[in-house]
């Protein structure tokens, strides 16, 4: 797991560009965080590093948390979040991470719970397509049908396609293209959308893969540098001088004239 960031999700918007392309984006909120501790192999058996993120008022905290805070004499923070590390030495506690960690990347994997949908039946769930309007069905227009079998295996296995509760789960979003960094405010504009509400928590990770696809903006680019190329060539061929063609002479003046010669 690589370090990330948790964030805010503000919404969403359009970005416009001189070329005319307008591009949908979500506009998220990125908050510093605070190394609170270093862990090392010789702790736990692994390196990683123990970030806190967002504020929480001191009256909210349990006793168990304050005294930990009281421990690593920092303000209380709302988010710890453990990121895996290769090497301690270039962490130390009470250095802050912020915005700038992504400033190089043009991807990034996106974390966060789904908008809730509590219980859903079947048609909205997994898209079924219900029973008939008319026609002898009765009371059954939006049922799911039968579930079980006979009396062998005489039960109904699990994972099968039923009414239930929908949403609220953790989802990622891989490859999400960033359009525009605002260092001054701390947002982070993404093409697209990213999972969850407004004003909900935000995982922000450099991406898990190798992406080789070039982004929207440098398309544009070359799209605009391929146009102006174009049209200077065009330019060029309508101001260089046409050509008047040669009158040819017919083939047997051209015999005629060869036959004196070698007669002379």
């Amino acid at each position: 797991m690589s370090i990330g960031l948790i964030g805010k999700k503000i919404g969403m918007t359009r970005e416009f560009f001189e070329s005319g392309i307008v591009i949908p984006v979500t506009v998220l909120s990125v908050e510093k965080g605070r190394i609170l501790d270093v862990i090392t192999k010789e702790k736990r058996g692994y390196n990683a590093i123990q970030v806190g993120f967002g504020k929480i008022k001191n009256s909210k905290l349990t006793k168990q948390m304050k005294g930990f805070f009281a421990k690593k004499s920092t303000e209380p923070k709302k988010f710890l979040k453990e990121f895996r590390v290769e090497n301690t030495a270039d962490y130390k506690t009470g250095n802050e991470i912020g915005i700038e960690l992504f400033k190089d990347q043009k991807f990034v994997d996106i974390s966060s719970k789904t908008i809730g949908k509590g219980f859903a039946g079947v048609m909205k769930r997994h898209n079924f397509s219900g029973l008939r309007a008319s026609h002898g069905v009765s009371v059954s227009h939006r049922a799911h049908g039968s579930t079980g079998q006979n009396q062998d295996p005489g039960k109904v296995f699990k994972g099968k396609k039923m009414a239930g509760h929908m949403g609220d789960k953790l989802r990622t979003i891989q490859n999400l293209e960033v359009i525009k960094f605002d260092t001054e405010n701390n947002l982070i504009f993404v093409k697209g959308s990213v999972p969850g509400s407004k004003n909900s928590s935000v995982l922000i990770q450099k991406t898990a893969k190798s992406i080789n696809r070039s982004t929207t903006i440098e398309r544009m680019k070359k799209n605009l540098t391929e146009t102006v190329d174009s049209g200077k060539k065009s330019k060029t061929v309508k101001a260089t001088p046409e050509k008047k063609p040669e009158t040819k002479v017919d083939d047997k003046k051209k015999v005629e004239t060869k036959s004196k010669e070698v007669k002379k």
